[in-house]
């Protein structure tokens, strides 16, 4: 969770096992769209000036690495013209959203993508919420970048649905995106769609 918020008990915590996240390298040769690219910056470290990240929260964008281009803006309504990027990712970013906004999304991914570009998701699977009390789900990761190690959290206020893979697979079909691959290890997953 960012600095920004406000210190949660920890009774209301719920850690799921550490997970472990695999960034490979990818080919892009134009600017590749992070969504969410605050934070830790995974997609930045990785491209450097090839990234422009966006970020609805500018702290967020603040307390990234430098290298990308940041910009605060919301992924329900990117201001890019039509076709404009080869790669959009999404770094355990959805989980951060309502479900109800990943149509409008993948939509706007869709919409910003050249003709066979990339949509490429890493997130984690929210399973259905405990009736224990814990009401935020924290999910632990080391992210093994091809020249780096990053250990992180990802922290959010459990939603009341659970969702994962099957969702976004659903969901990339509706929108009219091609599977090219699928990977899920333990709660993580990976998920590139081509346009």
């Amino acid at each position: 969770m960012s600095e920004g918020q406000p210190d949660i008990s920890a009774d209301r915590l719920f850690f799921l096992d550490e997970q472990q996240v695999v960034v490979e390298d990818f080919d892009s040769s134009g600017f590749v769209l992070a969504l969410g690219g605050g934070g830790e910056g995974i997609i930045g470290r990785l491209k450097g000036s090839r990234v422009v990240a966006i970020d609805t929260d500018r702290g967020e964008l603040e307390e990234a690495p430098e290298g990308p281009l940041k910009i605060v803006m919301d992924a329900r309504d990117l201001k890019f013209l039509d076709g404009s990027f080869e790669v959009v990712t999404s770094f355990f970013t959805l989980m951060y959203l309502e479900k109800s906004d990943h149509r409008q999304i993948f939509e706007e991914a869709w919409r910003v993508l050249v003709p066979g570009g990339r949509f490429l998701i890493w997130g984690a699977s929210v399973p259905a919420r405990p009736d224990d009390g814990k009401d935020v789900l924290v999910v632990p990761v080391t992210v093994r970048l091809p020249a780096a190690e990053v250990e992180t959290g990802y922290g959010v206020v459990w939603p009341e649905e659970p969702f994962g893979l099957t969702d976004y697979l659903e969901l990339a079909k509706r929108v009219g995106f091609e599977v090219v691959e699928r990977r899920e290890d333990g709660q993580v997953f990976y998920l590139s769609l081509r346009k």
